[in-house]
């Protein structure tokens, strides 16, 4: 059912008055960041169209039909095929092949949406990232949206709608989506998910207004990973001796992959942000709120100058990586300048 999203009301009222008209479009354009909920209001557009005992327009989210359609939110990124399939035989995803959804996908599917729903009222494809269709692949689509039958639906779901062909974007209904209040994603973890309210709320502030990124973070991970940039940066704030910033620095770079270190970075940059808010206000609202003590006695040695030097150090830190620079010789280079920078 609807009402186990949250935010969006928009987008949610939208949906609820298309099912009680009976109009729902053959082509929709789900927009918005990535995280803020599409895949899952498309998901539950698609139970509503195939719930065997719904109620009212709404899915009942209890039949095999909801149970099976619902489990597709949770397919593996390494489903093969051209178009991934669940439990549900009428409803079904579209992925980008390596960079790329091919022409081959856009010809799946519209052969696809030309058959008979097999055991519900209506066929119901959702293409995922969209606009990385190529031009063939868009222009072979193009078909599958004006000649499709009243059965079958398309669901587009984009971060970017300029990025699609104006043929495209001519021919569906577009519905924006908005990112989420960090009250929202607190209140729908604690509901839903069972999360204790220290998580929840540090889950939600991190998320950035993205469900996806709340439900997928790694709190123990982070806490890991902010821990030690916190002792870099009070050893920073100290103006501790060189040896111990290298060592900090060692620590930092020796996180050998992509998908460790970078988040190290951004909880460095998340604390510095904090930190500096408190010096403002001691009151402000944080995201590490769970560690307010600690920042807030870090935050009264430090100036305005430094926080906006740090912050500067760091964006220039990113630039360099960008260009495939030694990651050793520039963390060792960033947190030296960091702590060079006079109060």
């Amino acid at each position: 059912m609807f009402d186990q999203l949250i935010g969006n009301e928009r987008a949610r009222a939208v949906l609820r008055r298309m099912l009680e008209q009976r109009r729902v479009p053959g082509a929709l354009i789900f927009a918005g960041e990535e995280g803020v909920g599409k895949k899952l209001f498309a998901l539950e557009l698609a139970k509503a169209l195939n719930c065997r005992t719904p109620r009212g327009v709404e899915a009942c989210d209890e039949c095999s039909a909801c149970v099976r359609i619902a489990r597709l939110a949770n397919a593996s990124d390494e489903a093969t095929g051209l178009i991934t399939w669940g439990e549900h035989q009428d409803v079904g995803l579209v992925r980008p092949e390596k960079r790329f959804i091919t022409v081959d996908q856009a010809r799946a599917v519209e052969r696809e949406t030309n058959f008979r729903p097999y055991e519900g009222r209506a066929r119901v494809i959702i293409i995922e990232e969209a606009d990385r269709m190529n031009a063939q692949a868009g222009n072979a689509l193009l078909k599958t949206l004006e000649e499709a039958p009243p059965s079958a639906h398309l669901i587009l779901l984009t971060t970017r709608t300029a990025s699609l062909l104006p043929t495209i974007r001519s021919r569906c209904q577009l519905i924006r989506f908005a990112p989420l209040t960090a009250g929202e994603i607190e209140a729908y973890l604690v509901k839903h998910k069972q999360r204790a309210g220290t998580e929840a709320r540090l889950a939600a502030q991190l998320a950035q207004g993205r469900l996806g990124r709340a439900l997928s973070l790694n709190l123990d991970q982070y806490r890991e990973q902010r821990d030690a940039m916190l002792t870099v940066l009070e050893a920073l704030a100290a103006r501790s001796d060189r040896v111990q910033l290298l060592r900090a620095a060692e620590d930092l770079s020796d996180a050998k992959r992509k998908d460790v270190y970078e988040p190290s970075l951004d909880a460095l940059e998340l604390l510095i942000h904090d930190a500096w808010r408190l010096a403002l206000d001691p009151k402000a609202e944080i995201v590490n709120d769970d560690i307010r003590e600690r920042l807030t006695r870090l935050s009264g040695g430090v100036t305005n100058r430094r926080f906006t030097a740090w912050l500067a150090s760091i964006e220039e830190l990113r630039a360099q990586l960008a260009v495939n620079v030694n990651r050793r010789i520039a963390t060792d280079a960033l947190l030296l300048s960091m702590a060079a920078i006079p109060a």
